[in-house]
């Protein structure tokens, strides 16, 4: 009986893979206040979603957009429409040994893009950020020289990972994964223009039946503290 409640008490979390640098701080913070250990599942929000409509045990999804989370609230899967947490911010990316030199020009992005034999962006279907990738080369009349080149991530960190290993030279991924520490030294990025795609506006929603756990969790998120940690990392926030 004693195992049956500890199960039913376990509270997990599902959260966009754009989103792992600085949930891992804020988690940090937030644990000190409550010491109690969360299951934190990573992945892109369109995996995560379809999980979740499959009968996946989460409390709390964490989005990389808007549209995943509405349509659960929409097919009465949570237990209202949720917040936007964050707002998320593209970045160009190289790996430091490539020799590639990035630059905000537009003319030194495009002569980037262009040595580059492969271009690592995440999966558009599925990641949002890989959405808003494809919107940025459209917008900037880059997709013709990059469509050939792209090589596509199931979600965002594993476009990053393609870039960092050296598998890719170049790649498109959030901002707060260029920022995350262990990758300087070994990339180099470049904010791009907000303007030349849809804003990566990123929304979390309380699944129905959410233990106080994973509420706590979730106004903590909207908290001065992760609000800090949002803007370290390169978000903007509500």
């Amino acid at each position: 009986m004693m195992s049956q409640n500890v199960y039913a008490q376990t509270v997990t979390v599902a959260v966009a893979s754009n989103m792992k640098p600085a949930f891992e701080a804020i988690y940090q913070e937030f644990n000190l206040k409550h010491s109690k250990d969360l299951r934190i599942v990573y992945g892109s929000s369109g995996n995560l979603a379809s999980q979740i409509k499959q009968g996946a045990p989460f409390n709390l999804f964490i989005s990389a957009d808007e549209f995943f989370p509405t349509r659960l609230f929409q097919e009465g899967l949570a237990k209202d429409a949720g917040v936007v947490y964050a707002i998320g911010h593209l970045a160009l990316i190289a790996n430091t040994a490539s020799g590639i030199k990035l630059n905000a020009d537009p003319i030194q992005i495009q002569s980037a893009l262009s040595q580059s034999k492969k271009i690592a962006i995440a999966n558009p279907e599925l990641a949002p950020y890989g959405h808003a990738a494809v919107q940025y080369l459209k917008s900037s009349k880059l997709w013709e020289v990059s469509k050939a080149k792209l090589v596509y991530g199931e979600n965002i960190s594993v476009a990053t990972m393609y870039v960092s290993s050296g598998a890719a030279n170049v790649g498109i991924t959030a901002l707060s994964l260029a920022k995350a520490p262990e990758l300087a030294g070994i990339i180099q990025f470049i904010p791009l223009p907000d303007s030349l795609y849809t804003p990566i506006r990123q929304r979390m929603i309380l699944m129905k039946n959410s233990p106080p756990l994973a509420m706590e969790l979730y106004e903590y998120l909207q908290g001065p503290s992760a609000k800090m940690i949002l803007l370290r990392y390169g978000y903007s926030v509500p």
